[in-house]
């Protein structure tokens, strides 16, 4: 089993989901045999073809902990939504061996992974979520590099250094507004300079029946991900509920102390 290798225990993704109260629900679309590894998240198959693993964002370093996990190992593909992306690319959950946890489960559980900006389902983001939160809590892999700390909302010029990355960014929201067809969730008191969220108006409703009141978000602490832009002030674009995770007492989540 590949929960044997990981320096602790970690839970599949069938029982993260249960604990979601929701299965994780995934289409299985082939077999595959691994040619090369060509990053951390990424691998050329037998047949030529190139798999991207879904749901993931990896640091530069971890082709290694990937090889480790495939090396040698038969794969078994299981797909969330389309299977290609735009480049033409394979998109899918790999399954190393007979192993009912998934590849990105085992890199998130052991902290080589962090869940990327879009998932593209509930239940199985929560999962995900779950595994990350565990390692973060252990301080395993990244989770013990400051280089992968969450950033707080409030400090801009930090921000502003992580422009073009992606990163997990914590913080109040002071304020809720809408302009237009845009909905911006402000944590800095002047919009202008402060570290903001944009969600277009019209997923308002996914991220509702997400459990996710946008409009009920002052003066809650969140944690949001995604890749760090700047206008006038840093800001991540958000149209996926996944990345947008509530915290504190009786947000569903139990409060974390930051690495």
């Amino acid at each position: 089993m590949v929960a044997a290798i990981l320096a602790a225990p970690a839970l599949t993704l069938a029982a993260l989901s249960a604990a979601a109260q929701q299965p994780c629900s995934l289409t299985t679309i082939g077999t595959a045999t691994v040619a090369m590894v060509r990053d951390g998240r990424t691998l050329t198959l037998a047949d030529g073809r190139e798999l991207r693993l879904a749901a993931i964002e990896v640091p530069a370093h971890s082709a290694a902990a990937l090889q480790n996990l495939v090396a040698g190992r038969p794969l078994r593909l299981e797909k969330l939504g389309p299977d290609h992306d735009r480049y033409g690319r394979l998109v899918a959950f790999a399954f190393a061996g007979d192993s009912t946890d998934s590849v990105q489960q085992v890199l998130l559980a052991r902290g080589e992974a962090r869940v990327s900006a879009h998932v593209g389902d509930k239940a199985c983001a929560d999962a995900l979520l779950a595994a990350e939160r565990e390692a973060r809590a252990g301080r395993r892999g990244l989770w013990g590099d400051p280089n992968f700390a969450l950033l707080p909302a409030e400090n801009r010029a930090r921000l502003m250094g992580e422009r073009g990355r992606f990163a997990l960014v914590e913080g109040k929201v002071l304020s809720v507004r809408e302009s237009g067809s845009i909905i911006y969730m402000n944590f800095g008191r002047r919009w202008t300079e402060g570290f903001s969220v944009v969600i277009p108006r019209r997923r308002r409703r996914a991220f509702a029946a997400a459990g996710i009141e946008l409009k009920q978000l002052a003066g809650r602490r969140v944690r949001v991900r995604g890749f760090i832009e700047q206008r006038r002030g840093p800001i991540i674009e958000a149209d996926a509920p996944e990345q947008i995770e509530l915290i504190g007492s009786g947000m569903g989540q139990p409060q974390e102390t930051r690495p």
